[in-house]
């Protein structure tokens, strides 16, 4: 699958239905007005002419928008916590990362992996727990502030390969930049059910002006009006909102497939959903609020409300040999391993519990760390490696236990995340320094404990565990935070020279805080075309290959060989990256971010190029693509080339 090009189309038809949206209140504003014109505008006052329509008609019109306008304002505004507070709004309770509980240890294991894998920070992750329905959903405005939440129904009922099919589905929509749109959504849905709201209350005034003096007639009408219009309006909302989600669930169940490298996984889930009783339906008051968002059904729909295509259309596109008898079975089968699970909730042999406790696959071997994370395959971009997922469970699996759990809390976080950032044989005296003087001497003690520890980790190990530390560090005070984001940039600095490892950690930590601190803020889809951003291109590209060449000749070549895949036929001189190139390099990103996604395209693939010029893909040179996409706003090439990175 060609992500990009799919990634345009989808967002493409979505803005067409959007602009639905704007088309539909349109159409309510005009209906009201007819009504208001009706009952107030054409009638003689005191025996004299009509009065003018116009002032009439122009004030309701912009007291309906206003409406709609101001109401779904409010309604976004009251989500500006990001993905957290949508999922927070429908119920859900963040799963504690001292949990005890089997199912939600292997839950959170599930999550991890997948982030690690797609190259971007641990979301918050969140428990619809009394639903028994399977279903799931992702929110948020970027990857930076995102939260992933799973119904009870997924923890009892799905195997460990069903629950990774449907989070990597959930990721496909994190990656695809679908949670934003989701949001506003779910905020023009509320604006326009507000006119029905009002309504009612108009009703209430005028039936008792009525009952007083007599004169609440007109009124009354206007009200049951914006009833009617109001729950209209709110019928062809949701057929839009219907249409926008069936749109990008076929994109994030073939992303899914591509992302795990199985079908077994979410094609299991879907058919555990056809054949269960409760199937994917939630229990919830305001469940069509979210209704686009989730993994499958929230009820029971016709095919107008539907937000996702027939279940046996989505698995017959992962099995196209599937025959809906087989659901019979699976039920059978479901209902049979329903019972001993009744007699006890830990019914799992001992060893299995102990294993999901410790965050490995019950049966797996734990294959050592494998320094490929990221660069074991960039030929594709858009393409998932086909042991992307595999190596990301193994790296997971194998980091430190205490490193791990001091990743989880807020302080201990930030110990972990400075002694990251600091020189890769440990904290230098320059560095402690910098350390003590902004956070005290507990967190430089920290620091120090932990760094004995951080020093043997391999190079390829040190974002992911970054990632793993990021929900913690979202937790600390937004003071506590810019502070961090400030001396993280010191430490880089502090021996007058900049590693890049250490640029990398710092720079993607530091743009995550950022976007987490202001989730509305974060960057939406550009709309530039690559020939307005070519000294940023040429820029960046300057940067990957001098970054990955241990000579200027070797970095050269491989500039050319970008240049030649992102500008065809052109003739560009070879400038290197100045000694301070961080800041230029930062101002090209910033400016590359802006483009549009096919460009981004181009942009990605060119860099790969640069990347493989060598035949040999090193850890920093990963790492460094992997900072590109996080600022360009667009997933990390996983491709099915056999480049190795070096540690």
């Amino acid at each position: 699958m060609d992500f990009f090009a799919q990634q345009a189309r989808v967002r493409g038809s979505s803005r067409r239905l959007v602009v639905l949206f704007v088309l539909a209140v349109a159409a309510i504003v005009a209906a009201i007005d007819a009504v208001v014109w009706f009952t107030l505008g054409h009638h003689p006052v005191d025996g004299g002419p009509a009065r003018s329509n116009l002032p009439l008609l122009l004030g309701s019109s912009l007291a309906v928008i206003a409406g709609i306008g101001l109401s779904s304002w409010f309604r976004i505004r009251s989500l500006s916590g990001g993905g957290r507070a949508v999922a927070e709004s429908v119920g859900a309770v963040v799963v504690p990362v001292d949990t005890r509980d089997p199912a939600l240890r292997q839950l959170r294991n599930v999550i991890e992996e997948v982030a690690i894998a797609a190259g971007v920070p641990v979301p918050d992750i969140c428990l619809l727990a009394d639903e028994p329905g399977i279903n799931a959903f992702a929110a948020g405005y970027s990857a930076s502030d995102a939260a992933v939440c799973v119904t009870r129904g997924c923890l009892d009922q799905l195997t460990r390969d069903e629950l990774q099919g449907v989070i990597a589905h959930e990721f496909s929509h994190v990656l695809n930049g679908d949670m934003r749109l989701n949001i506003r959504l779910m905020g023009l849905l509320f604006g326009v059910l507000v006119l029905a709201i009002a309504g009612r209350r108009v009703i209430g005034f005028g039936g008792g002006r009525s009952s007083r003096r007599g004169g609440g007639g007109q009124v009354v009408l206007i009200g049951l009006a914006l009833i009617v219009v109001g729950y209209i309006g709110y019928f062809f909302a949701r057929l839009i909102q219907a249409a926008v989600s069936r749109s990008r669930e076929a994109l994030a169940d073939a992303s899914a497939v591509q992302f795990t490298r199985q079908t077994d996984g979410i094609a299991g889930a879907l058919k555990k959903i056809a054949a269960l009783g409760e199937g994917s339906r939630l229990q919830m008051a305001n469940k069509q609020e979210v209704a686009h968002m989730l993994f499958g059904e929230a009820g029971r729909f016709n095919a107008l409300f539907a937000t996702h295509p027939p279940l046996l259309q989505r698995i017959r596109a992962l099995e196209p040999g599937f025959r809906e008898e087989e659901l019979v079975r699976i039920g059978v089968a479901m209902q049979r391993a329903a019972m001993p699970a009744a007699a006890s909730p830990l019914s799992a042999s001992a060893p299995a519990v102990a294993a999901m406790r410790a965050g490995v696959i019950p049966g797996a071997a734990i294959p050592p760390v494998v320094p490929s994370l990221l660069a074991g395959a960039l030929a594709s971009a858009g393409t998932p490696a086909g042991g992307q997922f595999q190596r990301a469970a193994a790296l997971h699996q194998a980091l430190p236990t205490r490193l791990r759990e001091a990743a989880q809390q807020p302080e201990s976080a930030l110990a972990v995340v400075l002694a990251l950032t600091a020189s890769a044989a440990g904290p230098q005296p320059s560095q402690r320094r910098i350390i003590a003087d902004a956070f005290g001497d507990d967190v430089h003690q920290a620091v120090q404990g932990l760094a004995a520890e951080v020093v043997k980790l391999p190079p390829i190990a040190r974002l992911p565990l970054a990632s793993l530390a990021f929900p913690a560090l979202k937790q600390l005070p937004p003071a506590r935070q810019q502070t961090v984001q400030n001396t993280l940039d010191a430490l880089v600095h502090a021996d007058g020279r900049v590693d890049l490892n250490e640029y990398c950690l710092a720079r993607l930590l530091r743009l995550q805080l950022s976007e987490a601190q202001q989730p509305r803020r974060a960057p939406i889809d550009g709309a530039k075309k690559l020939p307005a951003c070519r000294a940023s291109v040429i820029m960046v590209c300057a940067v990957v290959a001098a970054g990955g060449c241990s000579d200027e000749a070797r970095a050269r070549r491989a500039w050319l060989v970008a240049m030649q895949s992102v500008f065809p036929g052109e003739a560009i001189e070879w400038t290197p990256p100045p000694a301070a190139w961080q800041a230029p390099f930062e101002r090209a990103l910033d400016d590359l971010d802006d483009l549009l996604p096919i460009a981004k395209e181009l942009v990605i693939q060119a860099l790969v190029a640069a990347i493989n010029a060598d035949d040999l893909v090193s850890v920093e040179e990963a790492e460094l693509l992997r900072v590109i996409c996080a600022s360009l706003h667009c997933p990390v090439p996983l491709g099915n080339g056999v480049n190795q990175a070096t540690a």
